[in-house]
């Protein structure tokens, strides 16, 4: 099976320092959506691993998050795409779960999920949270430069063989040639 892990908020719609509070304010970051219904054609399965500590801070409920994602999910399948699994992280910082990345929890469950060996798995990042998650549950990380990304690659310490790309529609680019090979 062929898997690809996202984080959500700057890699498939504008972040917000802010944070996504409402339906309103999410938005696709331009040829994302289109990006996913394109893994999907391919044969992948997508899954989404977020941290939503605005859940934990009391900036929206549980009612809310699942609008804005039922609001992504109606979006994607507009162009055809779908999310095979979305896992959220609703917790502070400083709550001391094992999902909130840059711990790896999600990651690992969403290989156990999908019964994947995670060394084969592109994840699709935009801060270095998410990047270290993703290598240290094995997965070949790819800082995409929007959202936090230009920030992310201007302090570096990425994590080795972090591949550096514009935008999600690059990355699935690249592994769409990756898969050809």
């Amino acid at each position: 099976m062929k898997l690809v892990i996202l984080d959500r908020d700057g890699v498939i719609n504008q972040d917000s320092a802010t944070f996504i509070k409402n339906p309103n304010e999410w938005r696709p970051i331009p040829g994302s959506l289109e990006a996913i219904a394109l893994l999907n054609q391919h044969g992948y399965r997508v899954a989404i691993a977020t941290n939503q500590s605005g859940i934990a801070r009391g900036y929206f409920d549980m009612a809310t998050l699942n609008a804005i994602h039922d609001k992504m999910h109606k979006a994607l399948a507009l162009v055809g795409g779908r999310v095979d699994a979305l896992y959220y992280c609703p917790h502070a910082a400083d709550d001391g779960c094992a999902c909130r990345k840059p711990k790896p929890g999600m990651i690992k469950d969403i290989g156990r999920r999908f019964n994947v060996e995670l060394t084969q798995v592109f994840a699709v990042g935009d801060a270095l949270r998410d990047l270290q998650a993703f290598a240290e549950a094995g997965c070949r990380p790819i800082l995409v430069r929007t959202g936090k990304g230009e920030q992310t690659l201007a302090e570096g310490s990425l994590p080795p063989h972090t591949m550096v790309v514009a935008d999600l529609a690059a990355a699935v680019t690249y592994l769409l040639a990756e898969q050809q090979s």
